[in-house]
């Protein structure tokens, strides 16, 4: 279930290439809302500069827009093992260790991911019960919960793959960085 790669740089057993793309399109898609909140933030501050007439609740569509980038990127920062890593203690260590080491920061991410998940769904259902609505524009602060529930519900399903993966690394000795995939 878990081989570290192939010679196109993606995940090479079946559950690995579906998630690859969920992901991929999801950071798509994230960096489509992030472009999208730089041309507000730009009409923004050329309206109220020239104009004395900013882009009414900009910074709470900024604020919104930038939490549902966030939890689109974090699946394919994990899968594609692009989160922040500690090198400078790991990089004389030997191979076992580091993937050891990964394979703890996997699980702890797991919990951490999945408290994380379930507060979310709690919160969503609290301000969906208490009609709580963003203070300049009334935008029903609920609504940008059941998407940010869904990404942080598949960053599970992700890190659950990954800690797998990592665990099979363990196993086998290997460590991504060590690994530079067949044919290579």
């Amino acid at each position: 279930m878990a081989e570290v790669s192939n010679t196109s740089g993606g995940p090479s057993d079946p559950v690995g290439r579906v998630l690859h793309r969920i992901a991929r399109v999801l950071a798509i898609l994230g960096g489509f809302v992030l472009c999208a909140l730089a041309g507000l933030t730009t009409v923004s501050v050329i309206g109220r500069g020239a104009f004395s007439a900013p882009v009414p609740g900009d910074f709470e569509i900024i604020a919104i827009g930038t939490g549902l980038a966030v939890f689109a990127f974090l699946p394919w920062c994990q899968l594609t093992r692009s989160n922040v890593l500690v090198d400078f203690f790991m990089t004389r260590a030997p191979v076992r260790l580091k993937a050891f080491c990964d394979l703890i920061g996997g699980i702890l991410y797991l919990v951490i991911g999945g408290i994380l998940t379930w507060r979310m769904i709690f919160g969503g259902i609290d301000m969906y019960n208490y009609d709580e609505m963003s203070m300049t524009i009334s935008f029903p602060r609920w609504t940008t919960f059941p998407p940010s529930v869904l990404m942080m519900g598949f960053l599970v399903v992700v890190v659950v793959y990954t800690v797998w993966r990592s665990f099979a690394e363990a196993k086998r000795g290997e460590f991504f960085d060590d690994y530079s995939g067949p044919g290579d």
